[in-house]
């Protein structure tokens, strides 16, 4: 990152004007470095929701939304997807290159030796309602994970923090698929050494100690591929979450664990449950034109779910990713005619002829597909959100990392606009003698 030029900011009065650097990355916007303008000037600035704020240096993943562009470490999703299993990208997230054939097989080690729960931490689910969400499983048994690894909790050591990286993403399918058994009264199965990382997972949600499970490959690369799109997504809410957490010097099991509770909202990690639900909702290839009318309709609040993303304005890189793999799982398993593909598709190719979507540029994201996908697999709509946790612990423990690293690290404190009263005194009656 290197300094190009400067900005003049002028609050109204030229002779009170202040000077800013303007700094440049390899890729991407410049950005006006700004952490000197309350000094300055006196003034902060304002950005709800963080629309035009950089809130970090990175160098791990790069999106251009215009261009629909998403590169993990520079290279592009759609070859890593092709190409690369969801153990190189882990390694790629937290290392920075591609692993050579010595560095996988040493990686893929290190991850299965950390894969199995002390039995102390398994008990932890017994105390869950049996109803309980698999997501809020999840942020206690995350949570917990900090009150087992007292050895290794110097942030500040970069082999305690590539231990907790490597405890996070091996732990995480375990987790995740005692959650989901937890949840339907099943028992729990143990993670086994002689599968990768998505085989085991499969096994672990699957399997049942009384028939042999048989994994299908093509089931195993969609899930890798699931895995892979979902790993790390730039400055999101739940990465920031953890950015933010991990800024005070808190544990990474704390961190990961917020970024969980993050992603458990609806407007983030829930969108490909909500994509599947409106499918359900609209029910027939005969109702689309009625959902569509809705959905353009200014008076009406409702929306098609799984058109247009916040940050990619023509296209989602990821989508189309994700549609190859719909169509490869659904065949593979005779649910080519599924009701909901079907409808899926005529309804993305009505909405991708209307003057409206294309003047807006709705449209499809990776939610739009990922759900159906999943729902073939047999995953219930309840664990979609745990699946994304499960990928994209890669991506927050790159990013945490990456931080605590950082030369320019220092605690999160965002500032605020006050909009309340001003200076008042208490009331006389309210006086205690």
């Amino acid at each position: 990152m290197t300094q190009k030029h400067t900005a003049i900011f002028d609050p109204g009065n030229s002779s009170e004007s202040v000077e800013l650097p303007v700094l440049s990355g390899t890729m991407g916007p410049d950005v006006v470095d700004i952490r000197t303008l309350h000094a300055k000037s006196g003034m902060f600035t304002y950005d709800p929701g963080y629309l035009s704020t950089a809130s970090s240096s990175s160098k791990i993943t790069f999106i251009d939304g215009a261009k629909g562009i998403l590169l993990y470490r520079g290279y592009p999703i759609e070859q890593l997807a092709m190409h690369c299993d969801f153990m190189d990208v882990c390694y790629l997230l937290i290392h920075g290159e591609l692993p050579n054939n010595a560095e996988k097989i040493t990686f893929d080690h290190a991850i299965k030796e950390h894969s199995m729960l002390h039995e102390q931490l398994v008990r932890f689910f017994s105390g869950f309602r049996r109803d309980a969400h698999p997501m809020a499983v999840m942020v206690g048994v995350v949570g917990a994970l900090s009150a087992f690894y007292h050895e290794a909790m110097d942030i500040s050591d970069a082999v305690h923090r590539e231990q907790s990286a490597f405890r996070l993403i091996a732990k995480l399918p375990t987790i995740t698929a005692m959650a989901y058994k937890y949840n339907i009264g099943q028992p729990f199965i143990y993670p086994r050494n002689d599968l990768s990382y998505a085989e085991n997972f499969l096994h672990m949600m699957f399997s049942i100690p009384t028939e042999e499970y048989k994994l299908n490959p093509v089931i195993v690369k969609a899930l890798e591929r699931i895995l892979i799109l979902h790993a790390d997504h730039e400055q999101n809410a739940s990465t920031s979450t953890v950015r933010l957490a991990g800024s005070s010097g808190a544990n990474p099991f704390a961190c990961i664990s917020a970024g969980i509770a993050c992603l458990w909202g609806p407007a983030h990690g829930g969108a490909n449950e909500a994509c599947l639900n409106m499918l359900e909702e609209i029910g027939d290839v005969s109702r689309i034109n009625e959902y569509i009318k809705r959905a353009k309709d200014k008076d009406d609040n409702y929306r098609l779910m799984g058109f247009g993303h916040r940050v990619y304005k023509n296209f989602d890189p990821r989508s189309k990713l994700m549609r190859e793999t719909c169509h490869e799982v659904l065949n593979e398993l005779g649910l080519h005619n599924d009701r909901l593909f079907k409808l899926a598709l005529e309804l993305e190719r009505i909405a991708l002829e209307d003057e409206y979507f294309i003047e807006k540029k709705l449209y499809p994201n990776v939610d739009y597909y990922s759900g159906i996908v999943q729902r073939a697999l047999g995953i219930p709509t309840i664990m979609f959100t745990a699946i994304f946790a499960m990928a994209r612990t890669a991506g927050w423990v790159a990013q945490w990392s990456e931080m605590i690293s950082d030369p320019e690290y220092r605690i999160g404190r965002p500032r605020q606009r006050y909009i309340g009263e001003e200076m008042r005194d208490v009331p006389s009656e309210f006086f205690r003698k």
